[in-house]
């Protein structure tokens, strides 16, 4: 799928650049008035944290629903478990904010509040990562010591929340990380968080999952990489850092529930876009080889046409985080967990028109359209690679 402003405009009820919804849809408002007052300059961490901080269930969301084609998870309909399989809710966390987290065999990690929405939604029935899960807050006076102010760990003070679940014979913690490669500044102090809460947790398999763009337009909009190889492609603020163009592996994926988890997406995947044309599909990457992995960039970057920012050959997916948990793992050497990313198509390859500016406005509003429609997708092939864990 290549997408351009004309199917934006068929599939989402506008076109971003001649009809850009109003400054109310915005989660940040340098990029509000950049896409509709035309007054500002915004920079690439603007248009991440607008995909970031972006709440379809805050005011901002309800605009935005009200402008556009989208839809709520107030549509979500409940997934047909098999029989024994159903995520179970856990209690309440015991212990503080303040104290490490507890045990389990599985630690999902996701990072945009809508993503934290979809994810929670699936696994965590009944709770909510913004409104019900825990804050974590350890050694967030220390680790927040090497963030940049303004990060949205440091405004919202707190490293992220979490709750646990069961899946199967799988104790589960999952985690919506308020920590971001591409927020935090020039220390990473994600790396410390990542190594933290693996070291608490003491999972068997860590799977970091969530939205990204599509490399190539052989991907529809839902559609899931389940890849154990994670990249970096550093060309920016990262780019003299020794890892700037490192790779990483781990153990295959265990794929046996993954046609199942297919037949699942049904129950939500009408909320897609409208001119998809299949069923999202699962793509399964092998250790070996780099054409097919996820690509974490340093830059706001997406697939264009024209190959502008030569993401193409790369990977399947760009997002901008997940090789910091293959460097953490590269770190811990032997003690190391198995991990996976586990990342949906949130926004497809972009028809070189235009800017490059106006088509990131373009991948920025389609995010905000489907991406937890898409999380959903996402969070159900999570709960597959749980399932078939034993």
């Amino acid at each position: 799928m290549r997408v351009d402003r004309k199917w934006v405009q068929r599939n989402i009820g506008f076109d971003p650049i001649t009809n850009p919804p109003p400054s109310e849809t915005f989660a940040v408002k340098s990029v509000a008035k950049a896409a509709v007052e035309r007054t500002a300059k915004v920079a690439p961490e603007d248009f991440q944290r607008e995909i970031i901080d972006f709440d379809s269930e805050s005011s901002a969301g309800r605009e935005f629903m009200a402008f556009s084609t989208a839809t709520g998870l107030s549509r979500f309909a409940d997934i047909p478990w098999p029989k024994g399989l159903a995520p179970q809710t856990g209690a309440k966390p015991k212990g503080k904010s303040n104290g490490p987290l507890p045990r389990g065999d599985v630690l999902v990690v996701t990072w945009t509040v809508d993503e934290g929405h979809a994810l929670s939604r699936v696994l965590t029935p009944g709770k909510d990562s913004r409104n019900d899960y825990v804050p974590y807050t350890h050694n967030y006076a220390t680790i927040s010591q090497k963030m940049r102010n303004g990060c949205p760990a440091k405004e919202l003070k707190r490293l992220g929340t979490y709750w646990t679940t069961k899946i199967g014979k799988k104790k589960v913690v999952i985690f919506k990380s308020d920590s971001h490669m591409s927020q935090d500044g020039p220390q990473l102090p994600n790396i410390d968080v990542w190594r933290q809460i693996i070291e608490e947790v003491q999972p068997t398999l860590v799977i970091t999952t969530g939205t990204a763009g599509g490399i190539g337009k052989q991907f529809e909009v839902g559609d899931v990489i389940v890849s154990p190889v994670v990249r970096f492609d550093c060309t920016a603020k990262f780019k003299k850092q020794p890892f700037a163009q490192d790779h990483y592996a781990s153990k295959s994926a265990k794929a046996t529930r993954f046609a199942q988890a297919k037949t699942l997406f049904k129950a939500n995947s009408g909320q897609l876009p409208k001119e998809n044309t299949r069923a999202p599909k699962i793509v399964v990457v092998k250790p070996s080889g780099l054409s097919s992995s996820v690509v974490t960039t340093d830059f706001f970057g997406f697939d264009t046409s024209d190959n502008h920012f030569k993401l193409q050959g790369l990977g399947d997916v760009s997002e901008m985080g997940d090789a910091i948990l293959g460097l953490v793992a590269k770190d811990m050497g032997a003690k190391a967990p198995r991990f996976l990313a586990i990342r949906n198509v949130s926004d497809p390859q972009i028809k070189a028109e235009g800017t490059i500016r106006q088509q990131a406005q373009i991948a920025a509003q389609i995010y905000k359209a489907f991406g937890r429609w898409s999380s959903v997708c996402s969070a159900i092939t999570c709960w597959a690679s749980i399932v078939a864990e034993g």
